[in-house]
């Protein structure tokens, strides 16, 4: 079930709410646009969707670059932009279920497993990651013979909530419940802080959002994910 809201709820906007609050020590822009460094995520958002505000997210933006938005209602890019990928996803908040983590050991995740975790990425491609996504919060990996095969982070904060984020695991070891793992211990972690989980997954990923309900979670509302890159000029 879908919540329909007009309201401007701080979740409507998630990566505007995280750069004008918690993570806006990392935003890059001013009052009308901000992103975040590339290095770290290609995620961006405006105050609204005027004019002004388009071209102070131009204006961040050069050569190939890319902004990926997540908004309540569908981007209508004006001329100077190309929208290169617009669908639609779930936003789904965790509510707290009693789980038991299984006896493997969970490893935190730092500058030293960055190329690990890109390799990863690369591999099962659970959304973007660059060298830097770790900075963002806590990261937890699982090792199998000293190879990373399962990973899973915070990425999006918003007052009173944290986004798990990164959920992806090696299709070699997939079957032994590693992605659940992993989640159940970083929404352990958000819950001790006084925080919701949320996370944000593509509608047609079926076999995720399966998953992402057996572990306690529930659809708060649909959104739209638009890549934009500008128009060569």
């Amino acid at each position: 079930m879908f919540v329909s809201t007009t309201s401007s709820h701080p979740l409507d906007r998630p990566i505007w709410s995280a750069l004008t609050t918690r993570q806006q020590a990392l935003a890059e822009g001013g009052a009308l646009a901000r992103r975040y460094p590339l290095a770290i995520a290609p995620f961006a958002d405006m105050a609204d969707m005027s004019a002004e505000s388009f071209a102070a997210l131009g204006s961040l933006m050069s050569g190939s670059e890319i902004a990926v938005l997540f908004t309540a209602d569908a981007v209508a890019a004006p001329a100077g932009f190309k929208i290169l990928l617009a669908e639609t996803g779930e936003q789904m908040i965790g509510t707290p279920v009693e789980c038991a983590i299984p006896g493997v050991e969970i490893i935190a995740l730092g500058v030293k497993d960055v190329a690990d975790m890109l390799a990863l990425i690369e591999l099962t491609k659970p959304g973007p990651f660059s060298a830097r996504t770790h900075e963002l919060g806590t990261f937890l990996g699982i090792r199998v013979g000293g190879k990373l095969v399962a990973m899973t982070g915070e990425r999006m904060k918003v007052p009173g909530w944290t986004e798990v984020s990164a959920v992806c695991t090696h299709p070699e070891h997939t079957g032994h419940g590693y992605a659940g793992i992993l989640m159940m211990e970083v929404m352990q972690r958000i819950r001790s802080r006084g925080e919701t989980p949320l996370l944000h997954v593509r509608e047609d990923n079926v076999r995720a959002i399966e998953l992402y309900r057996r572990l306690g979670f529930n659809s708060r509302k649909r959104l739209h994910f638009a890549v934009l890159r500008k128009n060569a000029s």
